[in-house]
């Protein structure tokens, strides 16, 4: 007869221990999961019996005293010292097992006679053989003695006699009891919840989360009462009023202490299954355990029936945790091998067998791959690329590559690596190329290797390079480096943009087509498909892509003259490069520096001026512009000579790596430009000359620039005209800032060619245009002391617009003349040794002149004023 519910089974004890009383034996064998209160019903029915005076004999089997011959018959006969216990023997003369068996029987048949005796065996699924004998020659001889014998055990547990359960069962007098789990209803109760619909969702929770475990239960409810309850609990009246157990709380202490008393085989069951997870089937775990089938299948049973498990899944994140928790290094580590192994042979998902070997080698072991786990290691890493999770990618890539294997593979593995890589640090990335690149060298990658590998050297400006490798793997000569971006159409590189989307394997190609377009002679367009990959490049949360195109968008803003926008992109490009190494920080430095020089920020100018980059990085396009770029702030802060080694350093470079192009960086102006504050004007139009003959000449930038320099350094009489084409051309470039400076120049070559109206004009036209641009070193130059922080005379509203000329009368003589000489764009330096006045008079002329024509700088002075004749020296 069996029995179940924790009500019926109080009551079939009950009963027992009267009847016991009344003088009748009984044998009752209670089961359940572990942790389901078993022991709580052992220990009821031994008080209440002790209570009604029956002498009560007590024993708890443990799995380390399971070898222990007679080690539970011990405790039982010690509990109470009541009487000796036989030993034993096989010697001649001694009693024989069966004697020592009968004289035990009699011993408890003449206590039962003063009393009844109740014998509580807790746990007898650790029992040793010989004590279970002895239990089971009592049920046998006792039927007409007062004696209640309790054994209770845990159900599905491997049995160490199986005959033990049989011969009980065959007695008449012998009841079976099966204690379920809590039920939803139960657990309500047990929390002293009255109208359990008023708080289903909590019921709910804690049913699911203790699977109705009395021993989970109490430690759950322990657990929330010591922690505050969920903010949805407040909001939500389905949300449960207590928190989620955490690891390593009461909780999970409760689960591992079921887990241990499981015995050996649940405890690693229920590590294999926490271990697979989601992967977890029956026949995985059983694998994983190296148990056998029966074996396995009883281990999984009781730990569904104790509640721990669900399936093969635990209840709880904390559960599964707890599992796990207790595990050392060693075992681990073998773990997830033995997982990666399994999962493997099954042919499962290959994100989970590496996720168990990252997580085996994690443990600090080295981890031995073979072909096969290389393999899945490789596959694994390309599904999480898909997943955008570029650095757990690679941090599996880095273990294949430490794979057994053949190097070929490894080789491929390691440049795959390396394009990650990039995804997210650049500068580790480059790190990775020596090795790759002297391979390549030697002709040990193949095409399939070598066109990745020559991308990321594109992307870390080694064109050089890039343009060796490439034809060298596919047996043609090498061409110059730079001449395929630079004179490749504005309609080629948008049909790529347009086209393609950013992936490792495209985000070479998309970065120098955006290049391509800022060297072309529409650079303006290099703008919007520079921002559009910026933005795909956040989406894809890859900071190394980020910085890239952050550099470029940076670099189409300073073509166009928005040096505001190159400053914040260049900062930004920046920013998102987790280290400064290598060669790729140089891009936007060497934009932050132009733009902050050309912004008048000297002294952030200098701090990335002034950082030392081995020589090694500057052969690169990036090392090339980070040069230049450093000769500009040279230049402008009055180091001519410096500046000037900057340049010739650029141009040997250029010449040396036959990439030698106008287009992509003017060296030759850069330099043109030093040697005329040396004073060497000859020199410096040489250079220009000589970058006229060159075909990149006929592009409007560089035509534009060469021409200025040409015109400077030229004959005087072919000044204007050269300078007109020169700003015309510039103007064709978008290149706002160069176009200022040449229309400065233009306005003071027309000052000097005798129409001072039309050069200060210009001069003003110049001016505002460098202001537009933020150019504040530029609008120095060309105004010294005009105010920077007055918007320009188009900005304003019509009331506070030039008045016209008319109003020139309200201006006395003296005020006229210095009006006049100011608007021409003379500074006040100049206007005093003209009119042989002091300086300060001067200032003071023009404050009385803004006032009374109610404008606020020499900007807004109107073009109409009339001449006055100089005054002669007395």
């Amino acid at each position: 007869m069996t029995l179940t519910g924790r009500e019926a089974g109080i009551d079939l004890l009950e009963t027992a221990l009267a009847d016991c009383v009344a003088g009748h034996s009984r044998i009752v064998l209670i089961e359940a999961g572990t942790g389901c209160g078993k022991s709580a019903l052992v220990d009821l029915v031994a008080e209440r019996a002790a209570a009604s005076g029956a002498l009560v004999l007590y024993a708890v089997g443990a799995p380390e005293e399971q070898q222990v011959p007679l080690g539970v018959l011990r405790q039982l006969v010690n509990s109470e010292q009541v009487f000796a216990l036989p030993k034993p023997s096989e010697g001649p003369g001694a009693p024989s097992r069966v004697e020592a068996m009968q004289a035990f029987c009699a011993e408890l048949r003449e206590l039962s006679l003063d009393c009844p005796v109740v014998l509580c065996v807790d746990d007898v699924q650790y029992a040793d053989r010989e004590s279970l004998q002895y239990v089971q020659y009592l049920a046998r001889h006792a039927r007409t003695a007062p004696v209640l014998v309790v054994v209770a055990g845990t159900v599905h547990a491997p049995a160490q006699d199986p005959a033990f359960t049989t011969e009980l069962m065959r007695q008449p007098h012998f009841r079976r009891m099966r204690l379920e789990r809590l039920t939803a209803a139960e657990v309500a109760l047990v929390r002293g919840r009255q109208e359990p619909s008023a708080h289903a969702a909590e019921t709910a929770e804690l049913h699911r989360i203790s699977g109705g475990n009395p021993l989970l239960l109490r430690a759950l409810v322990e657990e929330a009462a010591g922690r505050v309850a969920p903010e949805s609990a407040a909001t939500d009246p389905c949300a449960p009023s207590f928190p989620s157990p955490e690891p390593g709380g009461p909780f999970a202490q409760a689960v591992a202490t079921c887990l241990r008393r499981s015995g050996p085989d649940g405890l690693a069951l229920a590590r294999a299954a926490a271990l697979l997870g989601e992967q977890a089937t029956a026949a995985r775990v059983t694998r994983l355990t190296g148990l056998d089938a029966a074996a396995a299948r009883r281990g999984l049973a009781a730990l569904e029936a104790s509640g721990l498990l669900e399936g093969l899944r635990f209840r709880h994140p904390a559960a599964r945790a707890a599992a796990l928790e207790e595990c050392d290094p060693q075992t681990r580590t073998a773990l997830h091998q033995g997982a990666a192994r399994v999962l493997g042979e099954d042919r499962g998902p290959v994100l989970a067998v590496a996720g168990h070997l990252l997580a085996a080698c994690a443990e600090g072991r080295p981890l031995d791959c073979g072909p096969a786990e290389v393999a899945v290691l490789r596959d694994a890493a390309e599904e999480l690329l898909v997943r955008g999770d570029a650095r757990e990618a690679a941090r599996l890539l880095e273990l294949a590559a430490r794979g057994r294997g053949d190097e070929h593979v490894e080789r491929g593995i390691r440049v795959r690596l390396a394009q990650i890589t990039a995804r997210f640090d650049p500068a580790a990335a480059e790190r990775q190329l020596g090795e790759l690149l002297e391979a390549a060298r030697a002709g040990l990658l193949d095409a399939e290797q070598v066109q990745p590998l020559a991308g990321l050297l594109l992307a870390q400006g080694q064109f050089a390079e890039a343009a060796a490798l490439l034809p060298a793997a596919l047996g043609e000569p090498a061409a110059a480096a730079l001449d395929t971006l630079v004179d490749a159409t504005a309609a080629v590189g948008e049909r790529l943009l347009q086209s393609a989307r950013l992936t490792d394997a495209t985000v070479a190609p998309l970065a120098q087509a955006v290049r391509s377009l800022i060297c072309s002679e529409h650079p303006e367009r290099a703008v919007p498909w520079s921002r559009n990959l910026l933005e795909e490049a956040l989406r894809c949360q890859a900071p190394g892509w980020s910085a890239v195109f952050a550099a470029l968008h940076a670099e189409a803003l300073l073509r166009m003259g928005d040096l505001r926008g190159a400053y914040a992109h260049a900062t930004a490009a920046l920013e998102a490069l987790p280290e400064r190494g290598g060669s790729f920080p140089c891009a936007p430095a060497a934009v932050l520096i132009r733009a902050c020089t050309a912004m008048g920020r000297f002294t952030e100018a200098s701090r990335l001026a002034d950082r030392q980059v081995p020589k090694g990085l500057l052969t690169g396009l990036h090392g090339l512009a980070f040069l230049r770029a450093r000769g500009l702030y040279r230049l402008a802060v009055n180091q001519p000579h410096a500046a000037l080694a900057d340049f010739l350093e650029v141009g040997r470079l250029m010449e040396t790596g036959r990439v030698d192009r106008p287009a992509f960086l003017p060296w030759r102006t850069d330099a043109a430009e030093a040697l005329l504050r040396l004073g060497e004007g000859a020199r410096a139009e040489q250079l220009a000359l000589q970058q006229l003959t060159l075909p990149d000449a006929q592009r409007p930038y560089v035509r534009g620039v060469s021409l200025r320099i040409k015109a400077l350094t030229g004959d005087p009489k072919r000044r204007t005209a050269l300078l007109g084409q020169a700003v015309e051309a510039l103007h064709r470039s978008g290149d706002r800032v160069e176009a200022a400076r040449a229309m400065a120049e233009l306005g003071r070559a027309l000052q000097a060619d005798g129409s001072p109206a039309k050069g200060s004009a210009m001069i003003r036209s110049a001016w505002n245009l460098a202001k537009e641009a933020e150019a504040t070193a530029l609008c120095r130059e060309i105004l010294p002391d005009a105010p920077l922080t007055t918007p320009a005379a188009r900005d304003r509203t019509p009331s506070e617009a030039t008045p016209a000329a008319g109003t020139t009368a309200k201006l006395s003589s003296s005020e006229q003349r210095v009006a006049t000489l100011a608007a021409q764009g003379l500074t006040n330096r100049e206007i005093s040794a003209k009119l042989y006045l002091t300086v300060s008079t001067v200032e003071q002329h023009l404050t009385r002149v803004y006032r009374k024509l109610q404008i606020t700088s020499r900007g807004d002075l109107p073009t109409g004023l009339s001449p006055v004749p100089h005054p002669t020296p007395a």
